[in-house]
């Protein structure tokens, strides 16, 4: 069973910092793409970032493009958010999720074929 676990969420002032951790286990962590996703109140849940297998290869949602950083440490099976410049409009709860592919498909910003989901972490950015 896969299980899927976020962290490193909070309350950061407008401009600020944050890093989220996510931990996967009950798979070949190795072997697949990972994502980030958010969900604001009232909002539809939106794809920030994909991470192929290897980790060579991200894709970033135009909003947090040039701010957001997604790395991956498979020796550890960790996915990391360094998350920069912080603005109101991030605040969500964050999730984490595991593909069923190695590489992150065309479709991966709609969280499509990514099975395993974490509980999420709220991040609240203050003005």
């Amino acid at each position: 069973q896969v299980q899927v676990v976020e962290s490193g969420g909070g309350l950061v002032q407008a401009g600020g910092s944050l890093r989220l951790s996510c931990t996967a286990s009950g798979l070949i962590f190795d072997a697949y793409a990972m994502g980030w996703f958010r969900q604001a109140p009232g909002k539809e849940r939106e794809g920030v970032s994909c991470i192929n297998y290897s980790g060579g290869r991200t894709v970033y949602a135009d909003s947090v493009k040039d701010r957001f950083t997604t790395s991956r440490d498979n020796t550890r099976n960790t996915l990391y958010l360094q998350m920069n410049s912080l603005k109101p409009d991030d605040t969500a709860i964050y999730y984490c999720a595991t593909s069923d592919e190695y590489y992150c498909s065309a479709s991966w910003y709609y969280g499509r074929n990514f099975g395993a989901w974490g509980q999420g972490t709220q991040v609240t950015v203050s003005s």
